[in-house]
């Protein structure tokens, strides 16, 4: 598809010794609850898809339709709706717990098995001879979602079908809160699908998520109770040493992150009331933790000397033996 000729500008560095190695060139956006741009680094206008970090929208419908409160759903439960987890025990016994709930199985998931992320549930497996399910995935949380609204509507088996019931509505609620009609789709990892957007669209949609005020309509109830979800259980996000989950417990539930594959992070700032979508062109994720880091504490919402902080931003690059060679630090145009 073709795109903007406005180029990437370089967003983090590594540097070793006093050498510039290596630079993350990307495009990044700061938009507010009006949908205009407070600031804009490369082209907001670039066509993007937002992968992982679009999962908070797929799950508007969830709450929209009734099906959350109908099955008693809890903020547990909605956190992992917008998770990209490790596989852990403290996420795949609950998406097991959610699915047994449902009356449903593995089987019922179309999402495909993956090997756990996290290291002692993956190495549990492999001692135990056994090959991982699909409630390892690390999407596994979003698709329990997905069949509980599919249950719900009454709808067919096969909810990552473009013209399921289940699709039209992520498709409807993602045009919306971006405020554009989506340039196609493609098929994520997890196989449902991913609408595309400009970067500016994707950083006006969590301006919209920033804003969002429970009880003021259904669409900002459900937005709400989806950024307090994830911003209160980042562990049911992401997991234990991830970017998402240390970067929001620094922040002490002040804001809710996601990341997205393929170099793509968003921040949802309630407080300010901005929305941040940022793209990393080499898809690297070091290159956007790092920028995303060095955003959030632009913006006075994390502070730069954070343990959390360090481990992205301006943080040592060590070889073996534990010498520091190097340093992986934002670029110019951020500070």
């Amino acid at each position: 598809m073709p795109n903007s000729s406005v180029q990437p500008v370089p967003l983090a560095e590594i540097w070793r010794g006093e050498f510039l190695e290596s630079i993350h060139m990307g495009h990044a956006v700061i938009c507010d609850a009006s949908g205009d741009i407070v600031q804009a680094w490369g082209d907001p206008e670039l066509v993007v898809l937002p992968r992982s970090s679009s999962k908070m929208i797929q799950a508007l419908p969830l709450i929209e339709s009734g099906a959350a409160d109908a099955f008693g759903l809890g903020v547990e439960q909605l956190a992992l709706s917008c998770a990209s987890h490790n596989g852990a025990h403290i996420h795949t016994d609950r998406v097991q717990v959610w699915l047994e709930m449902l009356g449903l199985s593995d089987d019922d998931f179309r999402c495909g098995p993956q090997s756990p992320n996290d290291k002692d549930a993956n190495h549990e497996l492999i001692r135990a001879h056994q090959q991982p399910c699909q409630y390892h995935n690390n999407c596994s949380g979003k698709h329990t979602g997905f069949l509980t609204l599919t249950k719900h509507l009454g709808a067919g088996p096969e909810y990552i079908d473009l013209a399921h019931p289940l699709q039209v509505a992520c498709l409807e609620a993602f045009e919306t809160v971006t405020g554009e009609t989506s340039a196609g789709h493609v098929i994520d990892g997890c196989s449902a699908p991913n609408f595309a957007s400009s970067l500016h669209g994707m950083a006006r949609a969590m301006a919209f998520f920033a804003a969002a005020q429970e009880g003021t309509d259904t669409r900002q109830t459900a937005a709400a109770r989806l950024r307090t979800a994830m911003a209160t259980y980042p562990e049911l996000v992401a997991g234990e040493g991830r970017a998402c989950a240390e970067l929001m417990r620094a922040m002490e539930g002040r804001v809710a992150l996601k990341t997205g594959a393929e170099g793509f992070f968003i921040a949802i700032i309630p407080e300010l009331k901005l929305g941040v979508a940022l793209k990393i062109a080499d898809g690297n994720s070091r290159g956007a933790e790092c920028a995303i880091a060095a955003i959030l504490v632009k913006l006075g919402v994390l502070e730069a000397d954070h343990p959390a902080t360090l481990k992205r931003m301006n943080a040592p690059i060590r070889n073996w033996v534990g010498t520091r060679t190097g340093t992986i630090k934002p670029a110019a145009v951020l500070l």
